[in-house]
């Protein structure tokens, strides 16, 4: 009798475990899921806020200017790195350099760099970064000794 009960009792634990091992897994993937959509949706916000600071005459360089940073460095320059860059250049802020960990596959006329490279001074670093922005200006804060600014943050002060 105790032999007829094992097999099933294996084959339900069995079952069960496996149910068990795929929830894990399916819970990990729709937490990066959720991450990603909730990293989207910061973007999206912020360059809506960039298309109305721009419906509303204001540009980003006058933010610079009236801080007084001349030269800057962007750190971040994916798509948002890059349209910070092409607003800046009929400007009077000059972008120096960018940082990227992809730095050498970033095809630019700007110096890029990494992290891990010589940072040169510059007045202020902006992050274009919104998902991570805090473990960044820790990184950098121990790399120069200047402003680290958020982008996220510039376009509402702007």
């Amino acid at each position: 009798m105790k032999k007829n009960l094992f097999g099933p009792a294996t084959l339900l634990t069995g079952i069960g475990m496996g149910a068990m091992a795929v929830e894990k897994i399916m819970d990990k993937k729709v937490q990066k899921w959720q991450q990603m959509s909730d990293k989207h949706l910061s973007l999206f916000m912020m360059m809506n806020q960039w298309v109305k600071i721009g419906q509303e005459g204001k540009k980003l360089s006058e933010y610079f200017e009236r801080n007084g940073y001349k030269n800057i460095a962007i750190y971040g320059m994916s798509y948002v790195g890059e349209t910070l860059a092409d607003e800046l250049k009929n400007s009077r802020v000059f972008v120096k350099y960018g940082i990227d960990k992809k730095a050498g596959r970033i095809n630019t006329e700007m110096n890029m760099i990494t992290l891990e490279d010589n940072l040169q001074e510059v007045d202020a670093v902006v992050v274009t970064s919104i998902t991570f922005f805090d473990e960044i200006a820790e990184k950098l804060r121990k790399r120069v000794n200047c402003p680290i600014l958020s982008l996220e943050d510039i376009l509402y002060e702007v």
